[in-house]
């Protein structure tokens, strides 16, 4: 007979009491994120930013710090970031859908926000949480333009053209030329899925002669 074990609700407690301390004594995302501008360091870790972010710090916003000034907290309006707008020619943004405010922060510039993502012209079905909101190179998207990036319309992939060889077949060409060459290969050999040439009716009747020579010449002995 299996015995039954004993429920300890003291102990349960303590540990749920513990939990939510724990719970309770974790940093916000004011005191998380907060920045002194003029060391550059976090104040709760005393971590420096890198150097080459401090010109963008001083000079751009975090995404809180767009959606603090505007009304209902910028829910659908769209963002985007500078580092999507100089890597890319097609249109990146996140359409706000949902914004969860810290209201212990001083200016009500940090908490959680969702959206729709649509990166590079390709837009997503489902929301979810905008990350790296603690980022300074967040913008809003003029309201002139908003509807000029939502009719954009991605250009169709291209076919693949080339597939990796067989592990095997891949491991004995390398071999091959490396052998024969004394260098690895420089370039990933790659297995075209379409014919270079061109094969037109010439083609096909020059086999057919070729063919028929042979059974009209036979097989040499």
């Amino acid at each position: 007979m299996v015995k039954k074990k004993r429920l300890r609700l003291i102990a349960e407690m303590a540990r749920k009491i513990r939990a939510y301390r724990e719970l309770k004594s974790r940093p916000r995302e004011s005191q998380k994120f907060a920045l002194d501008y003029e060391t550059m360091r976090r104040p709760l870790t005393g971590k420096m930013l890198p150097v080459l972010t401090w010109q963008d710090v001083r000079r751009e916003s975090r995404l809180f710090s767009l959606l603090a000034g505007m009304r209902m907290f910028g829910v659908g309006r769209l963002f985007t970031r500078k580092s999507w707008l100089e890597d890319h020619p097609e249109p990146s943004y996140w359409e706000i859908t949902k914004v969860k405010v810290d209201y212990t922060a001083q200016n009500m510039d940090h908490g959680k926000a969702w959206g729709i993502l649509t990166y590079r012209g390709k837009k997503e079905s489902e929301v979810k949480e905008v990350d790296k909101v603690m980022y300074h190179d967040w913008r809003q998207v003029p309201k002139y333009m908003e509807q000029q990036l939502k009719d954009f319309k991605p250009l169709p992939e291209p076919p693949v053209q080339y597939v990796p060889f067989p592990p095997l077949l891949r491991a004995m060409m390398l071999a091959e030329h490396k052998k024969a060459f004394g260098r690895v290969l420089a370039e990933e050999p790659a297995l075209p899925l379409m014919r270079d040439t061109l094969l037109n009716k010439d083609y096909f009747n020059k086999q057919e002669q070729e063919r028929q020579r042979q059974r009209t010449e036979g097989t040499a002995v």
